[in-house]
Parts: C-alpha cells; structure tokens; sequence
C-alpha cells in the first residue's frame, strides 16, 4: 500500500491558500459598509450600487470590453495562423527568424515592450501624420502584438498532437487543402483556438504596463482606473469591481470548460462512429 505524500499536499494545500484566501478576503470586504477597506462595518452592497452609478468605472469598463474582444480575435486569427504554420511547414526560409520573432513577447520584460511601441507609434506619427493621437487604437495593436504570442504557442503545442494521418486520409479522398483545413484541421484544433481567445481576452483585459505607455488621454482602460485608484489607498468599491471581474471571468472559465468539453466527446463520437463505419 503506497503512502500518501503528505509534504507535497501540504505544500500544494498551503499554495492554494496562500493564493485564494486574499481573493476570498476581498470578496467579503466588498460587502463592507465601512468606508475602510480593512475595517468591517457591517453588511451592505452600497458599495455595488455605487460602482454601477459611476459613469467613470462604466466608459473605462465598455473600452476595456471593446479593446479585449477585438485585439482577442485579431491575435486569435494571427496566432492560430502561425501556429498551423510552425507545426506543420517545419522547413522555409526565414523559419527560424520566424520562430525568434514569436517567442520573444514571452520573455521580454512588458516595460520594454511598452517603451518600443510607444517610441514606434510617436515615429509613425511624425512619419505619416498617422495615429494622430495614441487612444482606442494604439492600445489595441500593442494587445495584439503580445496576445498574438500566446495563441500561437497554444495552437502549436495542439497541432503537434493532433493526428496527420487523418488529414492524409482526407486529401487521398479528393479533399482540396482548404476542405481539409475548413472540414478537419480547424475542428481539432477548436478547444485550443477557444482556449487562445480566452487567454487573450484575459490578458488584454487585465494589462496595465503596455496599456499605460500606448494609451492617451480621454482613454483609460479599468485596470488603469483601478491603478489610480488604488495609489490613493483601497476602498470598498475597489474590492466590488474586483470581485464583478473575478466572478466573470470565473463563469468565463467553467462556460469554456463545458464547452471544450462537450466538443472533445462530439469529436471522439464521431471518430470512433467513423472507425466503425470502415470496419
């Protein structure tokens, strides 16, 4: 009989605490009456009633959405792109140029990245007269260039287990290659496509350091509203609005998981219906 590995629940229990106990912390005290975020006045939701009103917290709240929806499904695009293309032309010229290029948001540091876009956008300005001003747009190509990064290394990791034969198959059939891309590529691929948009979504909803260098005035994103905020100290409404995006960006993740579930079950039904068909 194996022993359980006490240590390493421990260690795994104490992490887990270490990370959710302040969130749960949070969680409450937004139900604080207290102006004081760490001193409990009782039981109240003035404080989302408040948050709701404020016609700051909701313009910063819609641009955010918009900024994370577009640049989301532009790197979802993008990356599901250079990611069919890594995995399945492993010789080009350029490839290796190629793959430098996609790696490289991963592990340079943010505060670099914001710097070089801003210094392009300010050249390209003086160069072309265009952007004029850095707002809606800049912050969304400077999401794109580093969300992009992440679709792409997840639909490559996903394109490297999939199985070529059955692509094989389908050409030998008189499949044209864009049947096949359209018809079985794609469909094998979907959980991690799905998982790319969420991934970009999340992390252009929630950036602060790229988004402070490309953005302009009159186009604050929330997390820098809440960056602003929270400089003058945290307040009950802070741990409102944290707790609204934790809780949606929690649904998010169980809405995905079904989902990607239930197509995982439809696609091995359908291959295990094909077998049968061919036996």
């Amino acid at each position: 009989m194996k022993r359980r590995p006490t240590f390493l629940i421990s260690v795994m229990i104490f992490g887990f605490a270490f990370f959710y106990i302040p969130i749960l912390s949070m969680i409450v005290y937004s139900f604080n009456a207290s102006r004081l975020a760490t001193v409990w006045g009782g039981f109240s939701t003035k404080w989302y009633v408040a948050l709701f009103t404020n016609d700051k917290v909701i313009d910063a709240l819609i641009l955010s959405l918009k900024i994370a929806l577009v640049s989301a499904t532009i790197s979802t695009i993008l990356g599901t792109m250079s990611g069919i293309v890594l995995a399945r032309y492993t010789k080009f010229r350029g490839r290796t140029l190629f793959s430098g290029l996609v790696t490289a948001p991963l592990i340079m540091p943010e505060v670099i990245t914001g710097i070089s876009l801003l210094i392009f956008f300010i050249l390209l300005g003086n160069w072309i007269g265009w952007p004029a001003s850095r707002g809606f747009t800049t912050i969304t190509l400077a999401h794109i260039t580093f969300s992009a990064v992440f679709v792409t290394t997840i639909v490559h990791a996903r394109m490297l287990q999939a199985d070529r034969a059955i692509e094989e198959a389908a050409m030998d059939l008189g499949s044209r290659p864009w049947q096949v891309m359209f018809d079985i590529t794609l469909p094998v691929i979907s959980p991690a496509i799905l998982s790319g948009w969420l991934l970009a979504f999340t992390i252009s909803l929630d950036d602060v350091v790229i988004t402070a260098f490309t953005t302009g005035p009159g186009s604050t994103t929330l997390p820098l509203l809440i960056w602003s905020k929270v400089k003058l100290g945290v307040t009950p409404d802070i741990n409102a609005l944290a707790t609204l995006m934790v809780v949606t960006v929690g649904l998010g993740v169980v809405a995905a998981g079904i989902i990607m579930n239930r197509a995982e079950k439809r696609r091995q039904a359908e291959e295990r219906l094909a077998f049968q068909r061919n036996d």
